[in-house]
Parts: C-alpha cells; structure tokens; sequence
C-alpha cells in the first residue's frame, strides 16, 4: 500500500515545462525577419525583370495652342520675319487654390510650362524680352519662380542640349537653362480654366509686343521688342 501510494505521488506530480534559451529565441527571429528581407528583395527583382526597359507613351490629338506675329514686306511682296509659340493646354484644378498647393508646388522651382511636348518659341528674327538680347532660332520655355515666391521669369533652354539626353518636357529641372527674362506677375481678374499664351501687339506700334501668359487667376508678362 505504501508503495502504491508513492507511485500515485510521483504520477500526480506536473510536468516540467521546457524553457527555451533566450539566445536561441533571438537567432529564430534573425533568421525569420532575414528571410522575409530576402523574400521582398526576390519578388522586387522579379518584378523588375518583368518590366520591360522602355515603355512607349503618346496622346491623341492633344489640345495645343499657337500665338504668332508675323510681318509682311509689301514692297516685296514676302515675308519679313516672324516668330510663334506653340504650347499644350493644362487645365487650372481647383485643389491648386486648397491651402496654398499651387505656392508648394511653385515655390522655388523650375516649373513647367505647359503640357504634353514642351513649349517652344520659334522665331527667325533676333527679339529682346525685357530687355535681354534672345538669337534667332527655337527655344524651349518654362518658367522658373524664386524661393519667396516674389518673382517669377521666364527661363530658355537650348533644344539640342534637351534632346541630346532625351530629355522630356517633365523633366524640365533637369534641363540646363542657357538664360532667363524676368516677368511682371499680377493677380488676374479673370479665372482661366486653361493655359492661355498670348503675343500682343497694336498695328501702330507693331515692333512693341507683349508677352502675356495667363493660368487660373496667375498673369505673368514681358515686352518684347522686334529690332
């Protein structure tokens, strides 16, 4: 009886649970958290190589804008010069006025003018825009705005040294800017849904012409002379 009772003494006792060495907890966990990184790495390579290198992109028949002035030699009875702005039409979104995005968007920035293929000015006659001398030829455009947001200009990139690197119109900023004109800003009056580019002139004075660019209730401007 006193045996058995022993034995029923020693059965009833728990179990000893066994307790895993801390050390060989944290090398679990390495290796778990070490796989995972390998696992994301894996899928974002194989994501990569499924990609294809150059992808094609292209618009149909997208909204463009062209302002000119051309000059007439009657004595001649042929053209005596011109020069054209040829631009894409963004429209103004309302969000641009939500909480001062347009000023973060701007701000310090070489921006964008325009939309789709860049905005070019082509001109077979030597001009000056605001007073800076500007060579015959084809310019692209954008606008540059400093840092207060103060002071808005007009900058000019060479086409040949955009398109020595395949440079796209969005990527303006790294664009090299050959020069830049300063422009007037003013808060217009009228709310311009798109871009609108004008060249203005008055046939009195048809040498004196001005540059008028006009987005949402933005107004920049600059005179141009014709020599």
């Amino acid at each position: 009886m006193v045996e058995s009772s022993k034995r029923r003494t020693a059965d009833s006792k728990p179990a000893r649970t066994k307790q895993r060495n801390p050390v060989q907890l944290n090398r679990v966990t390495r290796a778990l958290f070490s796989a995972s990184v390998l696992l994301c790495l894996t899928l974002q390579i194989l994501a990569q190589e499924k990609r294809p290198p150059i992808i094609v992109f292209g618009s149909d028949s997208p909204e463009r804008g062209t302002t000119r002035v051309g000059y007439w030699d009657n004595t001649k009875n042929r053209g005596a010069g011109q020069f054209a702005i040829d631009y894409g039409k963004p429209m103004w979104r309302k969000e641009y006025e939500e909480s001062g995005r347009f000023d973060k968007m701007t701000r310090g920035q070489v921006w964008r003018l325009g939309s789709n293929f860049w905005t070019v000015l082509d001109t077979d006659l030597p001009l000056k825009i605001a007073g800076k001398s500007i060579p015959a030829g084809s310019w692209y455009l954008g606008l540059e705005r400093s840092q207060d947001g103060a002071a808005w200009s007009l900058v000019f990139i060479d086409p040949a040294k955009a398109r020595a690197t395949h440079l796209d119109a969005s990527q303006i900023q790294q664009a090299p800017i050959a020069f830049k004109v300063p422009m007037t800003s003013e808060k217009s009056s009228e709310m311009r849904e798109k871009l609108v580019i004008d060249l203005i002139f008055e046939k009195t004075k048809m040498k004196d012409v001005v540059l008028r660019i006009a987005w949402g209730n933005l107004q920049l401007s600059a005179p141009v002379q014709v020599p």
